[in-house]
């Protein structure tokens, strides 16, 4: 055969294998689009808007469905989602949603919603224990929630089972919860959540809105932002900045344990001001900026908080105490108190909150320290005070038998604080009435025997009237210590006991 025979033949076989591969391109794009036009139609049916139903249900434990699904190729909105539950969630409500579905997940058996917006999310949640016996029906609620997808969907065994959720940006948070501790909502919160590719974890992100923590004497935040990694067995807040009360600051971090439903929490509040913590009328006393950090550890059924609390700048005015030691002291120095030392550590659980290391002192004038437990309403202290020497110079025997020379140059006496926040009770004033009354009693026979020697050669005066000047001593020196008997309870807030006569009018 000639080269020219060998070469046009070589070009028709070449041509005919030219051919087949077009036709096998052809074939292959024609059943790409017919799979795009399958996938294509099972999205825009109402198979697809029950199956993604079902998924959102069963992943929340609730039941509801979509509103219909309005489409521009492969990117959706719905009106509404709307569902109820009888495990955690009990309301959940998900208004404007926006996606997009992407079709690179369907060999791995997966849709993947991309760009997903949602204007507004309602949740309406029961977070309080339920009984052990509850525990598993809820969990197989959970299972089987949410609307089946029909049968003749079932049958379709290549369609993608599961939903990828690549992002999401949530515009407004709607929370309410109840918890063990009282209720606790989220208001406006703006949200935004990213899948970690090659981790089974999304970070989240929070900022904007309110926060209410199921605490009474917790204040309501105001959240500048806070990150979040949610991962399949816990939770981790990597950082949370929010402000409260007019000027206060909060900052934490912290975790949640999917398997134990334990958590840990620690951090700082700072810039908080007495008159926002206090009654009207403690707050008129002491001012001040009060700073703590705190650890906060919880399991189902109990949560701990302790901390270390500071006050700056604090000062102490308008009590009692402060001017009637000023007046016996002959000082206004005890008027009003600059605070150079003021700190306690702190421990709350199970409504018990104990002070411990409790310090508040002025410099050279006044020192408090000691433990104080408050549970509900009812008090329980052991504290010392000390006092500048000659303070209680007046008070017969009250700087020989109550308060005795120790460290720091102050005179010491200790002291049990019982009864209640409204009226907290001490039993230093009994112990410096009772001293005073000694004290009168050791001085009496030498008293005695002078008025009686200068009776008889200077006044030729009844011995008797050595008797009445006794008891005009006794009597001026437990009218003094009636006086300043509640010191303690100006210090400590406290008022005079129920139904104890007010001390008698100074004699000119």
């Amino acid at each position: 055969m000639s080269r020219r025979s060998r070469r046009r033949g070589g070009t028709r076989g070449g041509g005919g294998l030219a051919k087949w591969a077009g036709l096998l391109i052809a074939v292959c794009l024609l059943l790409t689009a017919l799979l795009y036009a399958g996938l294509r139609g099972y999205l825009h049916s109402d198979g697809f808007r029950a199956f993604l139903s079902s998924q959102v249900s069963r992943a929340a434990g609730v039941k509801g469905e979509f509103s219909p699904f309005r489409w521009e190729g492969l990117a959706l909105r719905t009106e509404v989602f709307s569902a109820t539950g009888d495990g955690l969630i009990q309301d959940l409500r998900i208004d404007g949603l926006q996606t997009e579905v992407g079709l690179g997940g369907v060999r791995r058996g997966v849709w993947e919603l991309q760009n997903s917006r949602i204007r507004r999310l309602q949740v309406s949640l029961d977070a309080r224990k339920p009984p052990a016996t509850e525990i598993t029906e809820v969990a197989e609620v959970a299972e089987v929630a949410g609307p089946r997808m029909p049968t003749a969907e079932r049958k379709r065994g290549w369609l993608p089972r599961e939903v990828e959720v690549q992002g999401l940006e949530l515009g407004q948070l709607s929370l309410n919860a109840l918890t063990d501790h009282g209720p606790a909502a989220a208001e406006g919160v703006h949200l935004r959540v990213d899948r970690e590719k090659g981790h089974r974890a999304h970070r989240v992100e929070l900022g904007d809105g309110t926060l209410r923590l199921p605490f009474s004497h917790m204040p309501e935040l105001r959240l500048d932002q806070a990150r979040l990694r949610i991962q399949p067995e816990a939770v981790f807040l990597t950082s949370l900045s929010a402000g409260a009360y007019s000027a206060a600051k909060l900052e934490s971090t912290g975790e949640w344990n999917r398997e134990t439903s334990g958590f840990t929490f620690e951090g700082r509040v700072s810039g908080v001001k007495c008159d926002e913590l206090l009654n009207e009328d403690w707050s008129r006393r002491l001012t001040g900026d009060v700073a703590s950090d705190f650890t906060v550890e919880g399991r189902p059924g109990t949560t701990a908080a302790s901390g270390l609390l500071t006050l700056t700048h604090g000062v102490l005015t308008a009590l009692p105490v402060l001017d009637a030691l000023a007046a016996y002291s002959d000082t206004r120095r005890f008027r009003t108190l600059t605070l150079s030392e003021a700190q306690t550590k702190w421990r709350w659980e199970n409504g018990v909150i104990e002070f411990s290391d409790i310090v508040l002192a002025s410099d050279s004038l006044i020192r408090l320290e000691g433990r104080v437990v408050i549970r509900g309403q009812e008090l329980d202290g052991h504290l010392r005070l000390g006092l500048a020497p000659g303070t209680l110079a007046s008070i017969p025997g009250a700087e020989t038998h109550v308060f005795f020379p120790g460290e720091r140059g102050l005179m010491w006496a200790s002291l049990h604080l019982t009864g209640t926040l409204d009226k907290p009770r001490e039993d230093l004033s009994d112990r410096l009435l009772a001293a005073a009354g000694l004290r009168m009693l050791e001085t009496l026979p030498e008293t005695g025997a002078k008025v009686l020697k200068y009776s008889r050669t200077l006044l030729g005066d009844d011995p008797s009237r050595a008797v009445e000047k006794g008891v005009r001593i006794i009597e001026e020196g437990s009218k003094t210590v009636r006086e300043v008997s509640g010191i303690l309870d100006g210090i400590l807030g406290g008022s005079r006991r129920k139904n104890e006569p007010p001390p008698p009018p100074n004699e000119p």
